[in-house]
C-alpha cells in the first residue's frame, strides 16, 4: 500500500470549513429534489416527524462513526478499514464505499447537468412558458431525451467538479464550500420569504408541519428511515474521506451534530419553500419525482416575480448538486492518492473522465437508449438501484457493525475523546447502544424491505 504525505494529502483549514464541506456533501439533490416529493406522497407533517427521529437516532451515530474512522486513520475508506483490520474481509466495506461514490457520481453527474440546464432555461424563460404541469413535464421529457443537450450539460457539470477537486482539499473543496454553502442558505431564506408571502401559503405550511398520525404506518416509517440515511450521504465513504482531513484537535461529536443539524435544516427549509408555493397556486403536493422539474416551473410562471424566483431556485439546485458531486469525486480520488500513490492531478483527471464516460449511457437512458432495458429498468435506473439500494445500506450497516463490534466502541471512544471532554455518560453509552444494536438492525430492515418484491 502506498500513502501520500500529509502535506500533499491536505487538511481542512478550520472546523467551520469542515462543517461546511461535510454539510455540502450531505446537502444535495436528495434534500431539494427528493425530500419534498417524498413528504408530499407520505402525509406531510407525519412523515417529517418520523424523518427527524430517524435522522437523529439512526443517521447521527453512523456519521460520528464514519468521521471517527476517517480521522483515526487519515486515509480513504479502503485504507481506513485496512489499517484497523489489515488484510481482512472488512476492507471490502471500504471498496464498497469507493465503488458507490464512483457509480453514484456517474448518474448524479447527469442529474447535475439537468440542474445546470434548468438554470440556463430559467434565465431564458423557456421553462416558464407552460400553463400546467403536464406541458412542463412534456418539455422536461423532451429535454432529457435530447442527446446533444444532455451530454453537453453532463460534461459541464463534471468539468466543474474536476476543476474544484483538482485544486485540493483546502484550495479547491474548502474554498468552494465556503462560498457555495452560505450562498445556498441565503437563497433558501429569500425563497422561503417569497413563498410564505403568497396568498394561500398557510395551507401548505399546515400540510407540512401538522402531523396526521393516521398517515403513519410501516411503509411510511421505512421510507422516512431510508430518506434520512441517504440524505446524510452515509455508507458511500464520503464522510470517512472528509473526516480523514480533520485535525485531531477538533471535537468530533460537535462536528457531527453541526453537520446533521445543517443538513436537516436545509431539508426543512426546502419544504417551507415548496409546499406554501404549491398550495398557493392550487396544485397538488403528491406529484412525485416530477415536483421540481414539472410542477414548480408552473408555480413560478404564475407567481409575482416568478422569473427571478425560478432562476434563483434552479441556481440553488445546481449549487446543492455541486457540493455533493465534489465529495463523491474526492472519495474516489482519495483512494487512488492513498492506496495507489497517484498525484492529485492525475487521479482527478483520470477518475473524472472515466466517471463521465460511465455516465454517458445513463444520460442516454431517456433518449436514444430509452428502449434498452434489462429486467424492466434502463441503464440509469440500474446504476441508481445498485448504488442506492445495495451498496449504500450495506456500507452503512457494516460500518456500524465494524465500529460497534469489530474495531470496538472502546477504541472509537479513545479517538472521539481526544481533545474532547464531553463524550461521557450518558452520551457515550447512548451512542454505543445505538451503533451496536439499533442502527445496524434498522438499516438492515430498510435494506431487506427495499430488495423484497
Amino acid at each position: 500500500m502506498k500513502t501520500e504525505s500529509n502535506n500533499q494529502r491536505g487538511a481542512w483549514g478550520s472546523r467551520l470549513a469542515f462543517v461546511l464541506a461535510a454539510s455540502g456533501s450531505a446537502v444535495g439533490l436528495g434534500n431539494i429534489w427528493k425530500f419534498p416529493y417524498v413528504v408530499g406522497e407520505n402525509g406531510g407533517g407525519a412523515f417529517v416527524l418520523i424523518y427527524l427521529i430517524c435522522v437523529f437516532v439512526i443517521g447521527t451515530p453512523i456519521m460520528l462513526a464514519e468521521f471517527t474512522l476517517g480521522r483515526k486513520t487519515s486515509l480513504n475508506p479502503v485504507g481506513a478499514f485496512d489499517q484497523l483490520k489489515p488484510k481482512s474481509p472488512w476492507t471490502g466495506i471500504g471498496y464498497m464505499g469507493v465503488l458507490a461514490g464512483f457509480l453514484i457520481l456517474s448518474f448524479y453527474g447527469v442529474v447535475g447537468g439537468w440542474t445546470f440546464a434548468y438554470v440556463a432555461k430559467s434565465i431564458s424563460g423557456s421553462v416558464l412558458a407552460f400553463p400546467s404541469p403536464k406541458e412542463a413535464g412534456e418539455f422536461f421529457g423532451n429535454f432529457i431525451g435530447n442527446t446533444g443537450e444532455v451530454l453537453f450539460y453532463h460534461a459541464l457539470f463534471m468539468a466543474t467538479n474536476i476543476a474544484i477537486v483538482i485544486r485540493g482539499v483546502k484550495g479547491g473543496i474548502e474554498k468552494a464550500c465556503n462560498i457555495l454553502m452560505p450562498t445556498l442558505v441565503v437563497i433558501l431564506f429569500l425563497l422561503m420569504i417569497r413563498s410564505l408571502t403568497l396568498d394561500g401559503a398557510m395551507e401548505g405550511v399546515a400540510f407540512y408541519l401538522t402531523p396526521d398520525f393516521s398517515k403513519i404506518n410501516g411503509s411510511v416509517i421505512l421510507i422516512a428511515l431510508g430518506q434520512a440515511f441517504f440524505s446524510l450521504s452515509l455508507g458511500m465513504g464520503a464522510m470517512i474521506t472528509y473526516g480523514s482531513y480533520l485535525s485531531v484537535k477538533e471535537n468530533l461529536t460537535s462536528c457531527t451534530v453541526y453537520v446533521v443539524m445543517f443538513d436537516t435544516l436545509i431539508a426543512l427549509l426546502v419544504g417551507m419553500v415548496i409546499f406554501p408555493a404549491v398550495f398557493a397556486m392550487g396544485l397538488e403536493p403528491t406529484e412525485g419525482p416530477g415536483l421540481v422539474f414539472s410542477v414548480l416551473p408552473t408555480v413560478f410562471a404564475d407567481m409575482p416575480m416568478g422569473h427571478g424566483v425560478a432562476v434563483i431556485f434552479f441556481l440553488l439546485l445546481a449549487i446543492a448538486a455541486i457540493t455533493s458531486g465534489i465529495s463523491l469525486l474526492e472519495t474516489v480520488v482519495a483512494y487512488f492518492i492513498d492506496q495507489r500513490g497517484w498525484d492529485r492531478k492525475r487521479a482527478v483527471l483520470i477518475v473524472g473522465l472515466v466517471i463521465f464516460a460511465l455516465g454517458v449511457p445513463s444520460g442516454l437512458s431517456f433518449g436514444v437508449m430509452g428502449d434498452v432495458k434489462l429486467f424492466g429498468m434502463n441503464f440509469f435506473d440500474h446504476v441508481d438501484n445498485i448504488a442506492s439500494n445495495y451498496l449504500l445500506p450495506l456500507g452503512g450497516m457494516f460500518t456500524a457493525i465494524f465500529v460497534g463490534w469489530v474495531w470496538g466502541t472502546k477504541n472509537a471512544h479513545e479517538e472521539i475523546e481526544k481533545h474532547e471532554n464531553k463524550f461521557h455518560f450518558p452520551w457515550a453509552q447512548c451512542w454505543e447502544f445505538l451503533i451496536r444494536y439499533i442502527t445496524p438492525v434498522a438499516v438492515g430492515i430498510v435494506f431487506i424491505a427495499k430488495i423484497l418484491p
